[in-house]
């Protein structure tokens, strides 16, 4: 018998259901989301990523550059790892170059995404939203998690996407139909996880302001702002799943999120994805969703 975690997800006009994860790098997709993406696939969703850029920005253990031309086509192995583990129906490439973090001089490659103009990425991603037909699509928060410049550029065109696609006056590029996805949900940090963070990682000899594999995230800038949450996902069926999709993003210390002190502070936090969501708004009083096809 089917667990009822596993249920399959049944649309009120007997659609398919289809969840697309518009994101900026490989790894976004697992170490921000991967529980939810895991686990809608396993109900029967056609899950769909969207990755800006190949994440070409950063450093690479030498080691982990044979058989492979470029830090990219390194990335993007990695990539294609996880989203078989999560068990994604396809990835999509838009083919921008990573930007790097704020600051850095990769900020103006001619191809970085972060240099591009905003609605041109935007016609791409709603060119993917009429020809997937997503009921669910997902993104960064406004601030990019963690304000990564690609993180805010994707999330701009993504958001700018969701209407431009249901717009009859606009023609992408395969002119197609328009279409109307019917919700538009922000993935974001537990703030109060983060601020946990701030007080543990210091006593473990680390610096919060000095995050991640190349010690250049803030997290103490980051806990001061807060989302939102209107929908919550637990992942609990699929946590293993998951860290096995990190596993894949070795180059990113994926193979290290289910032990040590990240691995201690993800259980902390809890097999729990959270959401706010920016269409349709939410009405004053309104529940927290559980299924981010609640209502379809």
């Amino acid at each position: 018998m089917m667990s009822k975690a596993f249920e399959p997800v049944h649309l009120a006009d007997g659609s398919t259901p289809v969840l697309l994860a518009v994101l900026a790098h490989p790894d976004d997709e697992t170490f921000g989301m991967g529980g939810t993406l895991a686990l809608y696939a396993r109900r029967g969703v056609q899950v769909y990523l969207i990755c800006a850029t190949r994440g070409e920005v950063g450093q690479m253990d030498p080691a982990l550059m044979a058989g492979f031309d470029s830090v990219g086509s390194r990335r993007e192995m990695e990539l294609r790892c996880a989203a078989e583990t999560l068990g994604l129906a396809g990835v999509f490439f838009l083919g921008y170059r990573d930007s790097g973090m704020p600051g850095a001089a990769d900020n103006s490659h001619p191809q970085a995404l972060a240099a591009q103009p905003l609605d041109a990425v935007a016609r791409r991603v709603a060119g993917y939203i009429r020809k997937l037909r997503p009921q669910v699509v997902l993104t960064f928060d406004p601030i990019g998690g963690y304000r990564h410049p690609d993180h805010i550029a994707i999330q701009r065109a993504t958001e700018l996407a969701f209407g431009l696609a249901a717009q009859a006056d606009f023609v992408d590029d395969e002119k197609q139909a328009p279409f109307q996805a019917a919700k538009l949900y922000f993935h974001t940090i537990p703030r109060g996880f983060l601020r946990v963070m701030v007080r543990v990682l210091p006593l473990l000899g680390r610096n919060p302001r000095q995050f991640g594999e190349n010690g250049d995230i803030d997290l103490v800038s980051i806990a001061e702002v807060d989302f939102p949450t209107h929908a919550l996902v637990r992942y609990d069926p699929v946590v293993r799943v998951r860290d096995e999709a990190s596993a894949c993003h070795v180059s990113q210390g994926g193979q290290r999120m289910s032990g040590g002190v990240l691995g201690r502070l993800r259980r902390l936090a809890g097999a729990t994805e959270r959401f706010m969501r920016a269409f349709p708004p939410p009405k004053p009083g309104e529940q927290r969703e559980r299924d981010l096809f609640a209502g379809l």
